[in-house]
């Protein structure tokens, strides 16, 4: 098994209130960054509710990471058990290359 098939709960706080933080619960490492692309996307369709196409370009999707109060990722190890934490910097370079793979 690949490490892209592993297990993967996206933690999420959006703002500095706790009571904002979600988690998701994804079957792959892909699928989690298909939710983080469709979280920003749902994000600037609400910024943007007269336009019909919104496009955007990976900065643009860092930049709403990084605005964000916290996120990260639990990726199940099967080598220790367990899931291992990543930062909002794995992340992004992750939906990175997530977006690279639909692109081609």
């Amino acid at each position: 098994m690949g490490s892209d098939n592993r297990h993967t709960i996206l933690l999420m706080q959006t703002t500095q209130n706790k009571e904002s933080r979600i988690f998701y619960d994804y079957e792959t490492v892909p699928l989690a960054m298909d939710g983080v692309c469709q979280m920003f996307e749902k994000k600037l369709k609400e910024l943007n509710p007269t336009l019909k196409n919104i496009t955007y370009d990976i900065t643009d999707l860092y930049t709403y990471v990084d605005k964000l109060a916290d996120m990260s990722a639990l990726v199940f190890s099967p080598q220790v058990n367990a899931y291992l934490p990543y930062n909002k910097e794995w992340i992004k370079k992750r939906a990175f290359g997530h977006l690279k793979k639909q692109a081609q």
